[in-house]
């Protein structure tokens, strides 16, 4: 009897404190991202930036020469995403980077925020971050609809001066007539205004645009499309869209997944139809002078694709689901040649979203361990030499960022090369603390002209 009694008063203290245990752990305030002592933006150089990493694959180089880097917070990002985080390739152009990021959500709520977009532009010389646009607003949807939370294909810039680009879901669940999903948007935004307006609604009905690229000259949007989960068509579409006159040119099956070459000497766009995201396939090719894809003869990896480079070549890398390792590929726009140039891995890490050419076309630049996990490699940046086919990390930004400024760079979908060749701008998903990244920050980098030559 006792023995129960001791047992009863036990539980008695015990029981409160299991209870509270189980329950939910309160979210922790959001905090807008912000450097210390109220600066926008901090420069670093520093010897730490060459520091390999125990991953480091045999015969990479690490640079002699560390780079001056700029480091910011993008603005904008007050309130929590789901992620807050960057999906869209950006471009580098004019003495400008643009870039886009999003926060993920997928419903216009009361009481919450809706989904949405944000165009930025960033000038090197005021090292200062414009917003450009705000998808949600522009949008301007009834509560209770979707919103696209995401802008998941490239920014481009037309000749007519607006920069074009596609919206995203944020969420499978809401693409349903519930959510009064009739599909995606293109919009463009005015790159010196940043007047933004709504280009079309749906082009392929119910389904959302991952993927796309621009014909600056022809005005051409291509985009790959995603079906909504209440999709009348479960398939992957390719389609030519006429942004200046406001007409579908083409849609139909057998779409790329994630992304596509553009050949800006031949008009002509190619991509890898199917769901696998950039793994090798037969090569598809859509010519405007024609109006309907033909398959080529050639086969490559397309996860990710430079622009056009002055020989005629752009280069491509595939995700090849083997670990470690990407294969980088070479593509002849005269010849549809195509040629293996070497593994794209430095480290653990091989999944690349973006890929960059300089204005020469020797070099080109990437960041391994596109969606998280690229901080195990030391979040490098690589220099690929096309001419000696050798790989060489140019810096580290793991674990520097992270001791400073409490920052681990996670990954990103969004690289460009400044057009003179010496700056690399990089939007990266950025983790304060937690295992996953909450935010997302600029890094410039000034790539030293001794590593250049």
């Amino acid at each position: 009897m006792r023995a129960r009694i001791v047992l009863a008063v036990a539980l008695s203290f015990l029981l409160p404190s299991l209870l509270l245990a189980q329950r939910p752990k309160k979210a922790e305030p959001w905090v807008t991202p912000a450097l210390p002592d109220g600066k926008t933006v901090v420069t670093d150089t520093s010897d730490d930036f060459l520091k390999p990493t125990a991953t480091l694959k045999a015969g990479v180089t690490v640079a002699k020469t560390p780079p001056t880097i700029d480091f910011l917070f993008y603005p904008g990002q007050t309130y929590p995403g789901k992620p807050w985080s960057n999906w869209g390739d950006s471009l580098a152009v004019n003495g400008k980077y643009y870039a886009s990021i999003g926060d993920h959500h997928a419903v216009n709520t009361k009481d919450g925020h809706p989904g949405t977009g944000l165009v930025f532009e960033y000038d090197p010389e005021r090292k200062d971050l414009r917003q450009l646009a705000d998808v949600a607003r522009v949008l301007n949807l009834p509560a209770g609809h979707y919103s696209p939370g995401k802008i998941h294909g490239r920014l481009d810039l037309g000749s007519d001066g607006w920069l074009y680009y596609s919206t995203h879901r944020g969420s499978t669940r809401v693409t349903t007539d519930q959510y009064h999903y009739e599909g995606d948007w293109i919009l463009r935004t005015d790159s010196k205004s940043g007047k933004t307006e709504v280009v079309v609604r749906g082009p392929v009905p119910k389904h959302c645009i991952p993927t796309s690229v621009l014909d600056p000259d022809r005005l051409i949007f291509y985009g790959g499309t995603a079906p909504g989960t209440g999709g009348e068509d479960e398939a992957v579409q390719f389609f030519a869209y006429d942004v200046k006159n406001r007409k579908l040119l083409y849609s139909g099956p057998d779409g790329p997944a994630r992304y596509m070459i553009f050949a800006k000497s031949t008009g002509r766009v190619y991509y890898v139809p199917g769901k696998d995201e950039g793994m090798s396939g037969p090569l598809m090719r859509f010519d405007p002078a024609t109006g309907k894809p033909e398959k080529t003869k050639a086969s490559l990896g397309l996860r990710a694709a430079t622009q056009e480079t002055p020989n005629g070549v752009v280069y491509t890398v595939s995700k090849d689901g083997k670990g470690s390792e990407a294969t980088l590929w070479a593509f002849n726009t005269k010849t549809e040649e195509v040629e293996k140039i070497g593994d794209a891995a430095v480290g653990v890490q091989a999944y690349i979203a973006s890929l960059d050419a300089d204005p020469t076309g020797r070099y080109l630049y990437y960041v391994p361990g596109a969606h998280g996990g690229g901080d195990v490699d030391g979040s490098p940046v690589v220099q690929f030499d096309v001419k000696t086919k050798s790989k060489k990390v140019i810096a580290f930004l793991h674990p520097l960022y992270k001791e400073k400024y409490g920052c681990t760079l996670q990954g990103t979908f969004s690289c460009a090369v400044d057009p003179k060749g010496d700056k690399l701008y990089v939007t990266w998903n950025v983790s304060r603390g937690g295992k996953v990244w909450d935010c997302c920050a600029l890094s410039v980098i000034h790539i030293p002209e001794t590593e250049r030559k």
